[in-house]
């Protein structure tokens, strides 16, 4: 008996030995582990040949005290914590007053394709303010006439006239009247979460209540939205297809004046449709009577890359394409296209646009035009823009909080979910990994019908080793969530 208390007791210490030692080695990996990660290198912004010139105007405390003053209060900005004066921009990078640079991974929600400021763009608008900054299209100019021949040579089929407004929304809403006046028919559809605009005929056929006001908005009927990620149909896109054709069945007299979508939803949180569901609605379309409109606002002017029109990617040819945004490199600028037949139903009345056809924005757009050749910027965005991808698809095998990955070309889209099976909106952490981003020098854009979309659509100049350092950050900080 003794000696079995003696193994006992020897077992019994050299187990305890064993796991102070087991605890010790524990405690050793752990304290290595956090210096790991207190050691981990901040991500470096890649070197850039540029220095603004020094800022002497007013603080940013001054700019958003004049802002509550004399702005509309429904006027909203980033970051609301220390909100970001921007005075300067270069290419793909912007500055704020201390001269400190940022990498623009919104691009002004799509809008700056060629990059800020590029030099060709900017002599352009340069040049034609020197010699005419304003007429009238009651007047003969070449700016007008070379631009729209420019730009209708980049469109498909017979899409042959151009319609110059300033802006998106006046694109769709016009594109919606010239549909109707076709047609005869009064009835639109679009798509659920779609966004066209805050005037009142685009807002009808806007479906996001975050962007609706209660104002009377008729004749709109909102269809599934193919929706990948969140529909109830998956990938599926004839399944979404036939509720459109139900639409047409049960809700309108079987006869409708068109259908309006996005190729990629923007504001919607960069939600390409479904495959196969552009075809297959067009046709049901065209049964009824209706045009197609393809709203290319923020996914046309090859930031797609592997398309110059978002639409393109789904083999078909809409009757009405409305542009704005990337038009212009920022320049308030925005088009509609159509065919001469569609286009005669505005000789009924006088239709007219005071700046729509400006020479100094038709001159701007027209040099974005000769950029985008000239740089190759359709194939960098397609490279650049799927190297990106892959990297973020990479992301979010390590960070559960990413539920999907998502668009093409630099029309990207990064969900953040709380749970991935209830795919749960992340908001509040959505808000934090952008304020991080920030302060460690990304702007990314926030979009999603609930707010936990990262939308990163940046100018089309953008390079891999932006793209690292935009990955890197956004690991960076999720890291140390």
């Amino acid at each position: 008996m003794a000696m079995q208390r003696l193994a006992t007791m020897r077992g019994q210490f050299r187990a305890k030995e064993l796991l102070r030692r087991c605890r010790g080695f524990s405690q050793v990996v752990h304290r290595e582990t956090i210096a790991h990660k207190i050691e981990s290198p901040i991500p470096k912004m890649p070197p850039f040949d540029y220095s603004p010139p020094p800022y002497d105007g007013p603080s940013a405390a001054e700019i958003l005290q004049k802002r509550k003053q004399f702005l509309s209060p429904s006027m909203f900005y980033f970051y609301n914590n220390t909100p970001l004066n921007v005075v300067d921009g270069k290419m793909q990078y912007l500055y704020d007053d201390t001269g400190r640079r940022y990498l623009d991974a919104f691009g002004g929600i799509a809008t700056v394709c060629c990059g800020h400021c590029h030099p060709d763009v900017v002599k352009a608008i340069v040049n034609q303010t020197n010699r005419l900054q304003h007429c009238t299209i009651l007047y003969l100019n070449p700016a007008i006439t070379d631009f729209a021949e420019a730009l209708a040579s980049k469109l498909p089929g017979d899409l042959k006239v151009v319609f110059f407004t300033n802006s998106g929304t006046e694109a769709n809403e016009l594109a919606m009247m010239i549909a109707r006046l076709y047609t005869g028919c009064h009835d639109i559809i679009s798509l659920r979460n779609a966004y066209h605009g805050n005037a009142a005929g685009t807002m009808g056929a806007t479906a996001q209540s975050n962007w609706k006001f209660n104002i009377v908005q008729s004749g709109v009927h909102h269809a599934l939205n193919p929706d990948p990620y969140r529909g109830v149909f998956g990938s599926d896109g004839k399944m979404y297809a036939k509720d459109v054709e139900e639409l047409i069945t049960y809700g309108t007299s079987g006869h409708v004046a068109g259908f309006l979508s996005e190729s990629i939803q923007g504001v919607g949180g960069i939600i390409e449709l479904a495959p196969d569901y552009l075809p297959a609605v067009y046709s049901s379309i065209k049964k009824a009577g209706g045009l197609c409109i393809a709203d290319e606002v923020q996914c046309g002017f090859a930031r797609t890359g592997s398309h110059f029109w978002g639409f393109e990617s789904q083999g078909v040819v809409p009757d009405i394409v409305t542009i704005a945004k990337g038009i212009g490199n920022g320049i308030p600028l925005g088009a509609v296209v159509t065919t001469p037949e569609i286009a005669e139903v505005l000789t009924r009345r006088s239709y007219f646009n005071t700046f729509g056809g400006n020479p100094v924005c038709t001159a701007a757009g027209h040099a974005v035009l000769k950029v985008i050749e000239k740089e190759n910027l359709q194939e960098n965005a397609h490279v650049v823009g799927s190297y990106l991808k892959e990297r973020l698809n990479s992301l979010k095998d390590k960070h559960e909080i990413i539920g999907d990955v998502r668009g093409r070309g630099l029309m990207l889209g990064v969900e953040l979910v709380t749970d991935r099976q209830l795919k749960t909106p992340a908001k509040v952490e959505t808000l934090h990994v952008m304020d991080q981003m920030k302060e460690m020098g990304v702007l990314i854009g926030k979009g999603g019908f609930f707010g936990n979309v990262f939308r990163i659509t940046p100018p089309l100049c953008f390079t891999k080793e932006d793209a690292d350092f935009l990955v890197d950050v956004m690991d960076y900080t999720m890291s140390k969530m």
